[in-house]
Order: C-alpha cells, then structure tokens, then sequence
C-alpha cells in the first residue's frame, strides 16, 4: 500500500504479525458471542424466556466484568516488562481457553459445574483480548511515526473486524453443514498457538526501550538514592485526570453501538420476525461485513484526513441515528429494515481511528495500565448495563427507553472528544513555536 511506503521492513513486518494475533484473538473471543444461541442451550439450564435471557446477558456480560483485574495486571507487564512478553502472553491464554472449551462436558453431563467452567473460559477470554487489542495498538502507537501511524494502528480494528466476522462465518457453517463445534473451538485453539509463536520474533518498541534506558541512566546517575529517582521526571510523571476522564469516556461509546447492532437486533429477529438461530448468524454475518468495510474505509481515510475530524462525524450521525431509532423500532415491517438500522449503528460513536492519538498523551510508563484499565472499565460499565439494565429500561418503556442509557453516553463522548481535540490543538502549538525558533 502507498500510505506504508516510508516504513521499514521491520515496521512492515510487525504490523504484519500483530494483525495476524489480532485476527485469532477476535475470531477465538466472537465464536461463543455469535454461537451463544446454540451455545448457551448446552451449557446453561433451561428455564422460562425471560430468565433466558438473563443467563444468556449474563454470559456475555461475564466476558467484560473481571477485565479490570485483567488490566492491572498486563498493564504491570506491559509498562515495567515490556509491550512484546503482554501479547505474547494474551495470545497464549486465549488458546488454552479455546481448549478448555472444546473439551467441556455439557450442563446435561455434569450440570452446574458446565455452567461455571463456561464462564470461567469466557472471563479468560475476554481478559487475554483486552491485553491482545491495547497491545498491539500501543505496540505499533511507539514504533511508527504519524501519518502512517494512524492507518498502521486501525489495522488492528480492521484485523479485530475480520476475525469476527470469520466467527460469523464458521457459526454459520455449524448449522449449514451440521459442523461439530467443537471442532470450531479446537481450530480456535490451534490458530491461537500459531499467533503466539509468530510473534516471538517481534522486538520492543523503540520508544519503550529509548524510556527503560534513560532510566536505567538516572538509575545509574543517582546510584541508590530512591528518593532522588522517585522525583525525576520519567517515573513520577503523572497521568492528567481530564485525559483519563475523557479516553473512558471516549470508549463508553462502542459498547452500545455492539449491542444494538448484534444483541439488541438479534432479539427483535427472534421475536418480531421468529427467526431461528441460523437465521440470526446468516443476517448478523452481513452486518459484521460492513463493519468491516466501514473500519476499513476509516483507515485509508485516516491517512488523508484527521483522524479526530472522522470520530466527530461519526458521532453526529449516530446522534441522529438515535434519536430516530424507537420511532424506527415500532414502525419497523421486515428484517431488511432493521438490517439498514444495523448498518447504519456500526458506523456510530466509534473511536476508530483515533486510538494512537489517545495513547500518546499517557505517559509512557503509564500508557499501558492507564489505556487498558480506562479501555475495560468502560466496557464492563456499559456491557452490564446494556446486558442487565436495558433488560429492564425496555421492559417498561419500551424502545423508548434506549434514549435513557444512549444520549447521555454521546454527551459524555462529545466531551471527551473535545479535550482531545484541545491537546491536538496545544500540540500544534507547542510544535509551530519550537519549530519558528529553531528556524
């Protein structure tokens, strides 16, 4: 591709290889999510509709709400030990998960114990792509310079796409060809293997080790005197409260585009139209296919054009979206309806492809478990709350009720999007005035 046209053979190829992880973290983590309908059947007892649907919320919310604790700890590793050992470990876990699963009896054989180890795996999962996706951004945020930076940390979001959709596509063969699914989560578990594998060639990012070695300095400068190292700069900078506010914010956003666009629509499928799981998958891997396009479009325009001036845009139109969604919603006559409503939800408050402009004002030693924390913690605020809350909102107000959870989410976007416009804005500053004074 031109836009990669200045970078090394080094560059090229992490890119490469990180793209390659991030797929098979994707593909491994979206099985169950696009399978839970057969899935869930298996694992969970059988109960009255609405309690269902509680348990099926409840297995997915499970994947989100313990990657805080996830976050702690590969933000440790990733900002003391290093950004390559963090996704090398994630892709590791993923695979033995991936096992675990394809190995599990059913609820029918062991009972409750399925149901526990299920959401055990998927807890795992959800952890080990927290570190994968963050990782690798940050990985590729600290070895290329902008503007290829951009369209170069997007294809992380375009490889996370891809391997989604590929899970849609396998799930759909389940009920095409009557696949054995385990068999599906044993590929899984392979494919993950090969991505841990491949990426032991990668080095540490530059920026990383150009830190580690400075400190390493004022280590040696100092000598042993801990209370002179604490105070230098690159240990004790401190991470500014507004920019965490405003990344959290920021990722508040894609939970709810998720959930209507593939949770929320599925139910109406179901209910609405009495489409059966095969049905959902096959209208769902169309929807994951311009998701995909969309990302991928993101990226190629983020060479060209601000990648701050693409995340507003699309704010916008989600804002309009949601405002015409409950009166869409009741008038709604045929799934090609709401598969439009679908497509048009995916490119809503997004923050592709914005990620490594939010990475670089985290200090660096600090990048890791502040992006990470701030990244997991909005989804497993707003997964429980789309997964339980909204299960309740729209029980009693209707599609009415998305309004309550929606708009004061793009609010809170709108304001995060600002102050990052604002430091994007100092930056300029601060370098047209270095740059008059060294001329």
């Amino acid at each position: 591709m031109k836009i990669f046209s200045s970078l090394t053979k080094e560059q090229k190829e992490a890119i490469g290889i990180l793209q390659i992880g991030t797929f098979l973290e994707y593909f491994d983590l979206m099985l169950y999510v696009h399978m839970a309908i057969v899935l869930n059947e298996l694992f969970f007892p059988k109960t009255d509709p609405y309690t269902s649907k509680l348990i099926a919320t409840a297995a997915f919310g499970s994947t989100f709400v313990f990657r805080p604790f996830g976050a702690l700890v590969f933000g440790y590793i990733g900002d003391n030990i290093g950004r390559k050992p963090t996704v090398i470990i994630t892709t590791v876990m993923m695979a033995l998960s991936c096992t675990v699963m394809a190995n599990l009896p059913t609820y029918a054989q062991i009972g409750v114990t399925a149901s526990w180890a299920m959401i055990i795996c998927r807890i795992t999962q959800g952890m080990s792509s927290m570190g994968e996706i963050i990782g690798a951004e940050i990985y590729l945020t600290e070895l290329i310079k902008p503007p290829a930076r951009y369209p170069a940390v997007c294809l992380m979001d375009c490889a996370a796409g891809l391997g989604s959709f590929m899970a849609l596509g396998v799930a759909s063969a389940v009920f095409i060809i009557n696949l054995d699914w385990r068999v599906v989560f044993w590929i899984g578990a392979l494919i993950a293997v090969i991505g841990a594998v491949a990426r032991n060639v990668l080095r540490e990012t530059p920026d990383f080790v150009n830190a580690k070695r400075k400190l390493q300095n004022i280590i040696e400068g100092l000598g042993r005197n801990t209370n002179l190292i604490k105070r230098s700069l690159i240990v004790n900078e401190k991470v500014n409260k507004k920019t965490a506010l405003a990344y959290f914010l920021i990722q508040c956003g894609t939970p709810l585009r998720f959930y209507f666009a593939y949770i929320y629509s599925s139910e109406l499928l179901k209910n609405l139209f009495n489409y059966s799981g095969e049905q959902i998958v096959n209208h769902n891997l169309v929807i994951a296919i311009v998701d995909f396009l969309g990302i991928a479009y993101f990226t190629i325009l983020s060479h060209k054009i601000h990648p701050l001036k693409i995340v507003k845009a699309t704010m916008i139109i989600f804002l309009i979206f949601t405002l015409c969604t409950p009166y869409l919603l009741y008038n709604i006559t045929s799934p090609l309806h709401l598969m439009i409503m679908q497509c048009i939800c995916v490119f809503g408050i997004y923050d592709v492809p914005a990620h490594a402009i939010f990475f670089t004002h985290f200090p660096i030693f600090k990048r890791f478990t502040y992006a990470s924390f701030m990244f997991v913690l909005s989804r497993a605020l707003m997964y429980s709350i789309t997964s339980f809350v909204l299960v309740y909102i729209t029980e009693k107000f209707g599609h009415w009720g998305l309004w309550i959870i929606y708009l004061p989410v793009i609010i809170a976007f709108k304001y995060g999007l600002q102050h990052f416009e604002n430091l994007e804005k100092n930056n300029s500053i601060i370098i047209h005035t270095k740059n008059l004074l060294t001329t």
